[in-house]
């Protein structure tokens, strides 16, 4: 009997033994690979303020009104400064407006053939800066990944300058701003939420503008301009 007694207690402390090994197993939390830092949200609705540079380059055509000579000086330059706008996205669109403004450094001359210049003189041509206010909408290719396109208003403030043969100026045609329209496009890319960059071409045609020079030697010049813009920006925005 004390045999069958031990070997009974023997059995129940192994039991016993056993569950609470088990229950400390159980008890025990089980390993769980570390998971994988949730993929950043980009939002595009909101809006931003950023700078850009680039280069920009156009013509301006002058025109004699009263002899039809013509001549058609390109400039070319740097261009340079900021903008800020708003975007509202609907799914893979995004619609918004920009307003944009640059300086540059377009410059040029030509010569230019009249009696009132005293023979040969020189058509001088710059634009100081432009402002394109435009409303723009774009595809998300990507979700960071955005292709717009864009249009709207713009106005510039530049002249033309007229030197006769011996480099004084004797007329001007309007050295105030003027205004026009603008379209062009771009592709913008979200590299990290708040922060883009983006590339884009634009096209700006300010119309034809006109001056009569009174105080001529030989002849009065009745002149007029017609001017166009091209840029390529590359720029970085900041999104709040």
């Amino acid at each position: 009997m004390r045999r069958i007694s031990f070997t009974l207690l023997a059995l129940v402390a192994f039991g016993l033994a056993t569950s609470q090994a088990l229950a400390a197993d159980m008890a025990r939390p089980a390993y769980k690979a570390p998971l994988p830092p949730p993929a950043p949200i980009y939002n595009w609705t909101g809006c931003y303020v950023g700078v850009n540079i680039g280069g920009a380059w156009g013509s301006t055509t002058v025109t004699d009104v009263n002899t039809g000579a013509t001549v058609s000086p390109n400039n070319s330059g740097f261009a340079g400064g900021g903008q800020i706008g708003c975007d509202y996205q609907a799914g893979q669109w995004v619609v918004g407006f920009r307003d944009l403004i640059d300086g540059t450094s377009m410059s040029t001359s030509a010569a230019f053939s009249h009696p009132g210049f005293g023979g040969n003189g020189t058509a001088n041509s710059n634009v100081n800066w432009y402002d394109t206010l435009t409303v723009r909408g774009g595809y998300l290719v990507q979700p960071n990944v955005l292709l717009y396109a864009q249009g709207g208003a713009a106005g510039s403030q530049g002249n033309v300058n007229f030197l006769n043969a011996a480099g004084t100026q004797i007329g001007q045609v309007s050295g105030n701003s003027q205004t026009g329209w603008t379209v062009g496009g771009g592709i913008e890319w979200m590299f990290m939420p708040h922060w883009s960059t983006f590339i884009e071409y634009d096209f700006m045609g300010f119309g034809t503008r006109s001056a009569t020079f009174t105080a001529c030697a030989a002849a009065c010049v009745n002149t007029s301009a017609k001017a166009d813009i091209q840029n390529v920006l590359v720029g970085v925005n900041y999104k709040f």
